[in-house]
């Protein structure tokens, strides 16, 4: 089953969409995780998702540690099926809890409602899946180990 999670083939567009995706989410779960890119770093973070968003400390902890591993796990190319699984949950939470009531565009102009829309967690959620049912594609840690 493991051998079965790691397998991909070697295509080269699964490549760039899983770095495009890792490296993206590298920055936002940087920001979460460490403090990076103007970020509030884990404790702050944290404290946000439980006290203004209401969010149960265990899912607010998964969300962090989903971004942040998961974007390293694109990257790499290790387990990334995992990793994709976990960037298509938070942004599927994303949408359902903050953006979907906004709509679909995002907030070009500044004003009320000062909040985005879920076109691209659905660009985000989109990639994730194509990693998921692919695999990693060429140039993968994934692709490496499940040689024979």
């Amino acid at each position: 089953m493991f051998k079965r999670l790691l397998s991909t083939t070697d295509d080269y567009a699964l490549t760039i969409l899983r770095l495009v995706l890792g490296l993206v989410f590298f920055a936002h779960g940087s920001q979460k995780m460490l403090g990076w890119f103007g970020g509030y770093g884990f404790h702050g973070t944290m404290g946000f998702f439980t006290g203004a968003m209401h969010i149960p400390a265990a899912f607010a902890f998964l969300a962090i540690i989903a971004e942040f591993f998961g974007a390293l796990g694109l990257i790499t190319g290790l387990l990334g099926r995992v990793a994709a699984f976990g960037i298509f949950c938070v942004m599927a939470v994303a949408v359902a809890m903050v953006h979907s009531h906004v709509g679909f565009f995002m907030n070009w102009n500044g004003v009320t409602p000062p909040a985005e829309g879920y076109e691209y967690h659905l660009l985000a959620m989109a990639i994730a899946l194509a990693v998921m049912i692919k695999g990693s594609g060429a140039l993968s840690l994934d692709r490496m180990l499940a040689k024979d």
